[in-house]
């Protein structure tokens, strides 16, 4: 399996660069770059956008997403041509005749709550469809709560473009969502364009203007509120995840303690918004920014300690665990880190599947076995991959 080090490795030939040259334009080290190229440390999120950027290609190039092979092992991808279609009309989109607004509001809830519970695919077959019928709605009443569902529609076509590795899909979304947000009369819908906005300038590699757009975020949600406290803790999500790309983790471990004061306020993981925010998803955004920027061994202790609530969210369960999986790979305990893998693959299999991360860290532990274990060799058949 080639792996994101190999990538990197072979576009820095391309690019003329030596292996220093590369370190000291991405602000990484060279023992990490060298580590990185060889396959015997997994690319994180940050090296691999630091990476893209200093060589100037897009970042999808390095983590050789779409796993299209992987993706059409359950069939076509049902929806996907469709809403890239949809992406493409703009504010054109094509109507279609819709039903009574609360069947558009059931609609919108049956594909948030697929996604939710890692049913991603049914999420988004059913999502297309239900974008035209928002804008047969919009033709025959404008009415705020029409645009309501078009930012609801919006963002969870941004999370299934992000889901399946068709990230370039994600700007359209956004932009989309923001010109609905304008439309709905309702400010936090506004300051979550923001917030989504910031994954995008993350994975661009843009922290600066990221973290400025996470404190317009904030600024802009005012109140005590379900939704309010929602927006806020999951601006400060999204600037521990700026800072620790950027391996700024003072910054980062600070926007963790404001979600965590903001999260005991709430005292649940609350669904205004799909935010998903809560004191379960903040802790599990710490373990992130530990093994981001901080001390992996502490991220997978931490998060193997974690006890998640039964409502939390199988996507974000199953992250955790993959997170977990990478720290233990980076603290150079390998079987443990099967072990996670294999935990994150039982939560969250079609994520687990499709996510760049695992398939570095599965590469990552075949480098640290001193032979190649019967766990190892099955969980690389379920991918459907030939670990290097």
């Amino acid at each position: 399996m080639a792996g994101i080090g190999e990538r990197i490795a072979h576009e820095r030939r391309i690019s003329g660069k030596t292996q220093a040259q590369l370190a000291r334009e991405m602000d990484y080290s060279i023992q990490m770059v060298k580590a990185v190229e060889q396959g015997r440390k997994p690319a994180a999120p940050g090296f691999v956008n630091a990476a893209a950027r200093v060589l100037g290609i897009e970042p999808e190039v390095l983590n050789g997403t779409p796993y299209r092979d992987t993706l059409e092992e359950e069939g076509t991808l049902e929806g996907i041509a469709e809403l890239r279609a949809i992406l493409c009309e703009g504010e054109y989109v094509r109507p279609l005749e819709p039903p009574p607004i609360p069947e558009l509001r059931a609609s919108m809830k049956a594909i948030d709550d697929y996604d939710r519970k890692g049913k991603s695919r049914l999420a988004l077959a059913r999502l297309p469809k239900l974008i035209r019928q928002l804008y047969g709605a919009m033709h025959v009443s404008p009415e705020p709560a029409v645009f309501e569902l078009l930012c609801r529609a919006y963002n969870a076509a941004d999370r299934m473009c992000r889901r399946f590795g068709f990230m370039s899909l994600t700007i359209p979304a956004i932009d989309r969502y923001d010109w609905a947000a304008a439309r709905a009369d309702d400010p936090l819908a506004v300051a979550v364009g923001k917030v989504m906005r910031t994954r995008l300038l993350v994975y661009q590699d843009s922290t600066d203007l990221a973290l400025m757009l996470v404190d317009r975020a904030i600024a802009d949600a005012h109140g005590d509120s379900e939704e309010a406290l929602s927006v806020i803790g999951a601006a400060h999500l999204a600037g521990a995840v700026a800072a620790s790309r950027a391996l700024r983790l003072d910054t980062a471990r600070g926007h963790i303690e404001e979600a965590r004061v903001i999260g005991a306020r709430l005292g649940f993981e609350t669904r205004a918004y799909e935010t998903l925010f809560g004191p379960a998803n903040t802790e599990i955004h710490a373990v992130g920014v530990e093994l981001e920027a901080g001390d992996p061994g502490r991220a997978a202790r931490d998060g193997s300690a974690l006890i998640l609530p039964k409502s939390i969210a199988q996507t974000r369960a199953g992250h955790l665990w993959q997170d977990i999986a990478r720290a233990w790979v980076l603290s150079g305990k390998p079987e443990q880190a099967m072990k996670s893998l294999n935990v994150a693959r039982r939560i969250a299999p079609q994520q687990t599947k499709l996510h760049p991360a695992v398939r570095e860290t599965l590469n990552a532990v075949v480098a640290l076995e001193k032979r190649s274990t019967g766990s190892t060799g099955e969980f690389a058949r379920w991918l459907n991959v030939s670990p290097t």
